[in-house]
């Protein structure tokens, strides 16, 4: 965007608080109240940091959006994408694809064969997004990490390397 650096940095575990905050400040009026993202804490961030990873967005240096990555259960060469998100004012820029973007690239640095995410119910428009990205719908598949209090997800996955 004109005007506006935009870049995407590393998570470290020092962030956990700000991607908490992140989190909750990114589903507030956007997510269904009986999302958990609005009840992330910094101990849970600070898990799948250190279990998986992150990136924060930041535009003119300040923390607008970030995402989350988790090996998956039973494989660790596929990673489950979680929590990502921007904050409303922010919103519109088309910046959560640099996030996404960043975790594909970072993911086929490291080898992984697959990404994973859940699309709820009440965000289907997202779908379309994810599926420019080479996301296909994979019925077949539960996500990990669903809410039993929620409508199960539609999980997307892309496959990575040959």
């Amino acid at each position: 965007m004109p005007g506006h650096a935009i870049r995407v940095r590393e998570a470290t575990l020092d962030d956990a608080q700000l991607i908490a905050d992140l989190t909750r400040a990114c589903w507030s009026g956007k997510v269904a109240v009986t999302s958990s993202g609005h009840r992330e804490t910094a101990v849970r961030v600070l898990e799948h940091l250190q279990h998986g990873g992150g990136f924060v967005l930041l535009r003119d240096e300040e923390a607008v959006g970030s995402v989350r990555w988790m090996p998956h259960d039973t494989d660790s060469s596929i990673w489950d994408i979680m929590r990502m998100g921007v904050l409303p004012g922010c919103r519109g820029e088309h910046l959560s694809k640099d996030l996404l973007e960043a975790v594909i690239h970072h993911a086929l640095a490291a080898d992984v064969s697959e990404l994973r995410l859940a699309v709820r119910s009440d965000q289907a428009r997202l779908l379309d997004l994810y599926a420019a990205y080479g996301f296909e719908l994979a019925p077949e598949l539960e996500y990990a990490h669903a809410n039993p209090a929620e409508p199960a997800p539609m999980v997307m996955r892309r496959k990575l390397g040959y």
